[in-house]
Order: structure tokens, then sequence, then C-alpha cells
């Protein structure tokens, strides 16, 4: 039988196929094709995607992890500052062995890229001015932040007891209800309740939060 010149394989036309290979009633035998499935036509599941991928990553040199990496470090610092350890864990993340995501880390911090001091103290003047938060919770922040204990401690000198009572006293006084009949005992207790609540939310101590808002009641009180 001759070949098909129409087919690209060059493989014989069959009766009742057409010069182009295919069949005038769309079947083949007397039976209906089966519809293209792609477990059939060779087509890669997520999984050998996967494994693939990760082979692929087994064979890349030190020097293209180095390059990859660097890539990201960069592209998370473009994004604002960052502690060591939220770069060490997105490099993680990414598969970067630690070999060169440590060799890298030092690199960053010895041009002052990554500066777990500054990135503290900085923390700590952005959560007092945007959130006015207590230092209790600006140090459980930075714990989380990987910040070396001592760093934080340095950091949170920023703020001494009389700062962090004023500003708890700032918050107390912006969130106070004017429409509030304070005379009325029940309106008071249940005033006094929300607002020692916004202030433990901040992370003060219940005890603390408790008199501040005593305090700036008798205050508003006072002045009516």
């Amino acid at each position: 039988m001759p070949a098909d010149p129409g087919d690209p394989c060059g493989y014989p036309r069959r009766d009742g196929e057409s010069a182009g290979g295919g069949a005038r009633s769309g079947t083949r035998g007397g039976q209906r094709r089966r519809p293209w499935s792609a477990a059939g036509s060779g087509a890669r599941s997520g999984a050998d995607v996967d494994a693939t991928t990760a082979d692929a990553g087994l064979d890349r040199s030190d020097e293209e992890w180095a390059s990859e990496a660097r890539a990201i470090l960069l592209r998370q610092l473009a994004l604002g500052p960052r502690s060591r350890h939220q770069l060490d864990r997105k490099l993680a993340e990414r598969d970067v062995p630690s070999s060169v995501a440590s060799a890298l880390l030092n690199r960053f911090e010895e041009v002052q890229l990554i500066d777990d001091p500054e990135f503290a103290r900085m923390w700590v003047r952005t959560r007092i001015s945007a959130k006015a938060l207590s230092r209790w919770s600006i140090r459980r922040e930075l714990a989380q932040k990987g910040i070396d204990p001592d760093l934080a401690e340095d950091a949170l000198l920023q703020i001494s007891d009389e700062d962090e009572h004023d500003q708890a006293r700032d918050v107390v006084r912006r969130k106070l209800r004017s429409s509030a009949d304070l005379s009325d005992r029940a309106v008071r207790d249940k005033e006094v309740r929300r607002l020692v609540g916004v202030l433990a939310r901040k992370g003060y101590n219940p005890g603390a939060a408790f008199t501040i808002v005593k305090d700036v009641i008798a205050e508003a009180e006072a002045s009516n």
C-alpha cells in the first residue's frame, strides 16, 4: 500500500481515509475514537512536575543557588526592612541550601543591608507611633521576628515607663465616648470595662490599664 504523502510520519493510508489521514466519518474500524486524555497523552502529573523541579534544584551549583538567593533577598528588602531571621526563613521556603543562605546572609550583614539592631529600633518606633502598643507586645513581636532578646531590650529602652503610661492615657482619651453619661453607674462601669479591654488588646497589664482608665475618667468628669 503506498504511503500517504500528506502524513508527516509517512504511514500508509488505510481504506476509507481521506488524503489528510482522517476517516470520513470520524471513526476508525466502526469504533468511536476515545477522547484525548492527559494521562494517555504523556502529559506529566503535578507530582511528576514537582519531582522534576526538585531534581533540577539538586543539580544546581552553589553559584546558581547564590544568584537566586540574592535575588530573593533583594526583592524582600525592597518591600521594607527585614530581620535576618525573616530572610533566612524566606530562603528556606525556597529550598536554598543552608550553607549558601548563611554565607549570603553574612555578606548582607557586612554591608549593612541586614541590620537587626537598627531593625529592632525602627520596629519599636513604628509600633509605638502607629499602634500605641505596650512594650510587652512589642517585645513579643520582636521575638517572633527572631530578634535577639538583648537587642530587643536595647531597642525598648527608647520607651520609658512614663512614656508608656502617657501613651496609654492618650489612647483612653481618644477612645472615651463623649456621649457616655458617666454619672450613671451602669454606663460608667460598662465604659470602664470597654476601655480596659482596649488597653489589654494592646498588651497593657490589666491592673495598670484599670488604674489608667479610672484616672482618665476622673479627669473627664472634673472637666465637665
